[in-house]
């Protein structure tokens, strides 16, 4: 099992390292505010919040428009010079499995990221970001809705539903609200999110 998740997760980043352009032109400029500003709403002025697996870094950016001190991360070494441009962040390259902060932040975001991770490693990456958060800390993670798991699009994705995501949060995080949004990019707006907010018991 641990060889085939290092052969999903090589094959998703290959991905990115391949089409970061691409992914950013469809990504970087989409509407999330809706659900930026709730996650900030939940946070003090100036807090701390780590983007886990930042992408283009669209999400950094406003965060720091905003007055937040953040961190951003992502697998993908193409992504981070990508991130790092947009945001003029010192962007760290790091995998999930790799998360190694203690009681760091206040908020971690992680907006269609840990998506990415087998269904079999995600508890163990809910606990590192656990670790990772201040005692009462905002957790914000987006699945795409539903059961599949598997290679889609020359990604590993697993799809979640609000039972299995219940299942992940079970004590780690009390769920604070589960929602189901439509896609924010107008050619996908048929395709449905898993939202979850969450703080750190």
């Amino acid at each position: 099992m641990k060889k085939d998740g290092c052969r999903q997760a090589e094959t998703t980043l290959r991905y990115y390292e391949e089409n970061a352009d691409r992914f950013t032109s469809t990504t970087l400029d989409v509407d999330m505010s809706s659900i930026q500003d709730a996650f900030l709403s939940l946070l003090h002025s100036g807090a701390r919040i780590l983007d886990l697996g930042c992408g283009t870094g669209r999400d950094s950016r406003y965060f720091l428009s905003s007055g937040f001190d953040v961190t951003a991360c992502d697998g993908s070494a193409r992504m981070c010079e990508v991130a790092s441009a947009n945001t003029g962040l010192e962007v760290r390259h790091l995998l999930f499995e790799d998360l190694d902060y203690i009681d760091e932040f206040d908020g971690i975001w992680a907006c269609s990221s840990l998506l990415h991770v087998p269904s079999t490693g995600l508890k163990d990456i809910f606990s590192l970001v656990h670790k990772a958060l201040k005692s009462n800390g905002v957790f914000y993670c987006s699945f795409k809705y539903g059961s599949y798991e598997g290679e889609r699009d020359g990604r590993y994705f697993t799809d979640l539903t609000e039972d299995s995501i219940a299942e992940l949060m079970d004590r780690l995080f009390h769920t604070l609200n589960i929602w189901i949004t439509n896609d924010a990019r107008p050619d996908r707006h048929d395709e449905k999110w898993l939202n979850v907010m969450a703080r750190k018991i």
